[in-house]
């Protein structure tokens, strides 16, 4: 018997969402900014000996018994398993620090986490450029989702990156910023529950019609240049002026992705943005593809118990930044 645990990431994107989908890459470069945190999808397998009744065993919210490939309900499992062309006897656990459908990449943290464990089962170990692309694959081809590209590469590489998309290729390099400025970014950066979830598949549908249209051209392209423009601060910046200017800029881009779908906001959300930029904060957004989930908020120190009482409904998540992606935390014969 054969025990493999994989840990992959969540991320929080800051700047360029919208540009990281084919439907707008395949006609114009697309860039994002973001960071994977601290907050994990585990994917547990183990293999089955011959004495079950069942082929496969997946445990999630719900669990499935099944013997032949095509009963899997769970899209990515039965995505993955098809696109690799295996049907190992195995029994998979899945677990999460943070709640699914929330707008942090959890999705395709498991897609990626899921590879990366059935790699290691077989005595694999492949590169992370090429778990993302896999992941990308599945996600997009074989299941048919409405997703974008860069959740499978924050949750592979790790870390706080510039992703470049293009028709034939993707690149990751990492920001260029020292570790003092990277603690001021984390110690500014405060996220909260707003405790509604949503299928990012439903939400984007407008948003991904929109872009082929070109109706939101104008928008992504000036979304796509503040990733270079968040770059340089976090590069170049003085460190007192660093968040004042990345909180404007991250203000200015949460006002035109609301403009690429009319599903992103809320009465609601807008209004637990407004009562946090009322209290002093700089700038922030909805992670994801919005609608619910996650709100970031850069926040200066002076004005964060304000911020806080203002968002007490909420819950607020503790976490740190991270920067190793995917990894096999554990393996026994």
């Amino acid at each position: 018997m054969r025990r493999i645990i994989s840990r992959t990431p969540v991320r929080i994107s800051f700047f360029g969402g919208g540009t990281d989908y084919p439907a707008y890459y395949s006609r114009h470069p697309g860039a994002i900014l973001g960071t994977t945190i601290d907050k994990y999808t585990y994917v547990s397998l183990n293999t089955l000996s011959d004495f079950f009744e069942y082929k496969l065993r997946i445990s999630y919210s719900k669990i499935e018994l099944v013997k032949a490939l095509e009963e899997i309900q769970h899209p990515s499992i039965r995505g993955c398993l098809s696109h690799q062309g295996v049907f190992p006897p195995i029994d998979v656990h899945i677990s999460s620090d943070l709640p699914a459908k929330t707008g942090l990449g959890s999705s395709s943290s498991f897609t990626v986490g899921f590879l990366n464990a059935l790699y290691a089962m077989r005595g694999k170990k492949i590169s992370k450029q090429r778990l993302a692309e896999e992941a990308c694959h599945v996600e997009q081809k074989v299941i048919g989702e409405n997703v974008g590209s860069q959740d499978q590469f924050h949750a592979a590489f790790g870390g706080m990156n510039i992703m470049e998309f293009g028709v034939s290729h993707v690149k990751v390099r990492p920001v260029i910023i020292s570790e003092a400025k990277k603690r001021i970014f984390q110690e500014h950066l405060y996220v909260f529950y707003t405790g509604i979830t949503r299928f990012a598949n439903d939400v984007v549908k407008e948003q991904i019609e929109k872009t082929k249209s070109l109706d939101n051209d104008s928008y992504l392209r000036r979304m796509y240049d503040m990733v270079f423009e968040a770059e340089d601060i976090f590069s170049n910046a003085p460190e007192q002026e660093m968040m004042p200017l990345i909180g404007k800029l991250l203000d200015e881009s949460w006002d035109l992705k609301k403009r690429l779908s009319s599903k992103i906001s809320s009465p609601l959300i807008d209004q637990l943005y407004q009562a946090a930029m009322s209290c002093g904060a700089y700038g922030g957004k909805l992670c994801g593809a919005g609608s619910g989930g996650f709100l970031a908020l850069l926040v200066p120190l002076q004005a964060r118990s304000s911020v806080r009482n203002a968002l007490k409904d909420l819950l607020e998540v503790q976490f740190g930044f991270e920067s190793e992606g995917t990894t096999i935390i554990y393996m026994k014969e």
